[in-house]
């Protein structure tokens, strides 16, 4: 396939790009810093700052599927805003470009923990991945009235986004807005696993025009 991969420098980002050309996948890799990127006969490289749509969408056209993998910075004091916005131009972008398939990668905050509960709204979720949680939540429910784009969103294990990296299994178990649980009440997944989950998932579609999730 030809996938065209947007965030491919950051820490999901960075494992997916691995995933998707171990696999033989063609791949465009975009990013704000492509110097980070090795262009091979595998990846072509693009520097492209994704809030120009008409750019982006000139990029993204002949490709079999683009997986955002955005992220407006962490640190960012506007970072609400300014992912939310990004989130939108990348979605109409795919459009423009005539890609049916999107895959977001976005948060784990969205997923209910109990019933009417999410995990965001939790008084343990983290202050500093709460304005990140709260514009990905937001997005997703943007998301759900898309209705040309064959999309899907995914929401990784609860414990990813602390620097979980470092093994690949290859197993998985999948859940819809509930988090997976292991044995020991965790969620869990190192991101090399939230890759090969993604790249799974464009090879066999199984969750469009939905949100899932996945860990051990």
């Amino acid at each position: 396939m030809k996938i065209a991969l947007i965030g491919a420098t950051g820490f999901v980002g960075t494992a997916l790009l691995a995933e998707l050309v171990n696999r033989g996948h063609q791949v465009t890799a975009i990013a704000r810093n492509p110097e980070k990127i090795t262009a091979t006969d595998k990846v072509a490289v693009q520097k492209l700052d994704i809030t120009n749509e008409a750019a982006l969408a000139n990029v993204l056209k002949g490709h079999d599927a683009v997986v955002s993998a955005f992220n407006a910075g962490w640190t960012n004091p506007n970072l609400y805003n300014d992912f939310l916005a990004g989130s939108k131009t990348i979605q109409q972008a795919v459009k423009e470009a005539g890609v049916k398939r999107y895959i977001v990668i976005g948060g784990a905050g969205s997923l209910e923990i109990a019933p009417g509960v999410q995990l965001v709204d939790t008084p343990e979720f983290p202050a500093d991945f709460k304005q990140g949680a709260l514009s990905a939540r937001d997005y997703l429910n943007l998301l759900k009235e898309e209705k040309e784009l064959d999309w899907t969103f995914f929401s990784p294990a609860i414990e990813m986004h602390h620097g979980t990296a470092g093994v690949r299994k290859g197993t998985y178990r999948t859940g819809k807005d509930n988090p997976v649980f292991n044995d020991e009440n965790r969620s869990i997944m190192s991101v090399e696993d939230v890759a090969v989950v993604i790249a799974d998932e464009l090879e066999q579609p199984k969750h469009i025009k939905e949100r899932f999730t996945a860990a051990y």
